[in-house]
C-alpha cells in the first residue's frame, strides 16, 4: 500500500512566491498541495477547514501576520506543523515564531533540498532552522548563559570594589570577603562604604539586590 502524501498549505502574501513554491513540491510524489492562502488570517481558515499535516508559513502578511496565524492555528490543532519561511530574519521574528508553535524558520533563498528537508522533518516533529539562524540562535542562548562583566554593569567602581561588589552578591560577608581576598578587614569595610556611595544605595542588602537585578551573584535572595 502506497504512502499518504504530506498535505501541505501555503500561507504567503506574494502570489509569485506561492507559484515558484507550487512548482517545486508538485514535482515531489510524497507531497500534495491541497491549498494556497494569502494572508495570515487565510491560512487560519484554511487551516481549519483542509487540516494539512504542514504549513508553510510567511510572517510578513496582510489582515494577519505570520506568527499570530502561526499561535493561533496552533492553539486549536497542535497536530498541524508549521515550518516558517520567510524574508524576515531578526531575533524578534524568530524567537516570536518559536513561542508561537512554529516548528523551523527557514529563509526565503533556501535551497530546494533544504525545504524538503525541512518539511519532512517539521512533520515528524523535529525542528529545524536555516544555517544562518541557526548560529544566531546558538549566540543567543551562548550570551544568556555568559556572566556580565562588573566593570561594563558598574564603570564608576574601581577593579577592588567590583570585586567585592560580586563576593556580596554572593551573599559573603565582610569577614568572608577578607579571607578570600587576602585583604585587612578593615579595607574592606572601606571599599564596601565606597561603593555603596558610588551606587548611590544607602545599605548592602540594597547593593546586593541591585547587582543580582543586573545579572551577579545567586539567583535566589
Amino acid at each position: 500500500m502506497d504512502k499518504e502524501p504530506l498535505r501541505i498549505l501555503l500561507a504567503d502574501d506574494h502570489p509569485l512566491f506561492r507559484e515558484g513554491l507550487v512548482s517545486i513540491l508538485r514535482l515531489q510524489k510524497d507531497i500534495e498541495v491541497i491549498g494556497e492562502a494569502g494572508s495570515g488570517k487565510e491560512a487560519v481558515a484554511m487551516a481549519e477547514a483542509l487540516q494539512p499535516d504542514v504549513i508553510l508559513m510567511d510572517v510578513g502578511m496582510q489582515e494577519m501576520n505570520g506568527i499570530t496565524a502561526t499561535r493561533e492555528i496552533v492553539l486549536d490543532n497542535p497536530h498541524i506543523h508549521i515550518l516558517i519561511l520567510t524574508m524576515f530574519d531578526d531575533d524578534a521574528s524568530v524567537f516570536s515564531a518559536m513561542k508561537a508553535g512554529a516548528r523551523g524558520y527557514l529563509l526565503k533563498g533556501s535551497d530546494r533540498e533544504d525545504i524538503l528537508r525541512a518539511i519532512s522533518a517539521a512533520h515528524a516533529g523535529e525542528a529545524i532552522f536555516s544555517p544562518a539562524i541557526a548560529r544566531r540562535m546558538m549566540y543567543y542562548f551562548k550570551a544568556m548563559t555568559r556572566k556580565p562583566h562588573v566593570g561594563d554593569l558598574f564603570p564608576k567602581l574601581t577593579e577592588r570594589e567590583q570585586e567585592i561588589l560580586e563576593l556580596i552578591a554572593d551573599g559573603l560577608s565582610n569577614e568572608e570577603i577578607a579571607r578570600k581576598l587576602d585583604l585587612s578587614l578593615k579595607t574592606v569595610r572601606n571599599n564596601v562604604s565606597n561603593l555603596l556611595n558610588k551606587l548611590q544605595v544607602t545599605d548592602r542588602s540594597q547593593a546586593i539586590l541591585l547587582a543580582r537585578d543586573a545579572g551577579l551573584g545567586r539567583n535566589e535572595f
